[in-house]
């Protein structure tokens, strides 16, 4: 896909180039927003409004990195929500489906009906964990460990410092770990963390 070419064509209104930025993209723009707000009829409204606020500005998109450009739009679509309801958001997994590749490698195809039962508990106390995270931390989080981008690309999308992502991931991941182990059973033994002290930290 040339992705610069189809931004040019869709700066001259050809909305069929467009789309096939929204059919490339949208399963990234759910996931980011699925993770940060926990629902998931509130991620397909933000990732729907998200993709026509970047129709309508896509005059002011400046040659760049255009996927950090649209997860800036996401992201602060998701904050504005939040900032909104002044509220944590309530996490519902009901519509975790195959579909969604954010947690494939917890799927296994010889898996019997326990064995995924059990990975559908580990999936829900990720998210129930990701959910107690504090806004700005889950954010960073969801960015990093769960969809892959590196720090520098964070730092572009969430328009923050270097130095300020690495403190946000890091307290993330420390939260996260601990709030894990409430629920240890579940993890692989490569996760767990018994009889490794953590140097360093309390």
């Amino acid at each position: 896909m040339d992705e610069a070419a189809l931004v040019r064509q869709a700066r001259k209104g050809d909305v069929p180039a467009f789309n096939r930025l929204v059919l490339h993209y949208q399963q990234l723009a759910y996931n980011v927003a699925y993770r940060i707000m926990g629902q998931p009829q509130m991620a397909e409204d933000i990732t729907q409004e998200s993709f026509i606020a970047a129709y309508q500005s896509l005059n002011r998109f400046r040659d760049g990195n255009f996927k950090s450009w649209l997860l800036r739009i996401v992201t602060n679509r998701c904050y504005d929500e939040l900032r909104r309801r002044k509220r944590r958001p309530q996490t519902s997994l009901d519509e975790l489906t195959e579909e969604n590749e954010s947690f494939a490698f917890l799927r296994s195809p010889e898996d019997g009906p326990e064995a995924y039962q059990q990975r559908l508990e580990l999936v829900r106390a990720i998210e129930n964990c990701l959910q107690g995270l504090p806004d700005e931390q889950r954010m960073a989080a969801v960015l990093c460990d769960v969809e892959g981008h590196d720090y520098q690309e964070i730092a572009d999308i969430l328009s923050i410092s270097l130095g300020t992502v690495k403190s946000r991931i890091s307290r993330a991941r420390s939260k996260l770990r601990d709030c894990l182990q409430q629920v240890e059973e579940l993890l692989p033994a490569s996760y767990r963390l018994r009889d490794e002290p953590v140097v360093g930290e309390r």
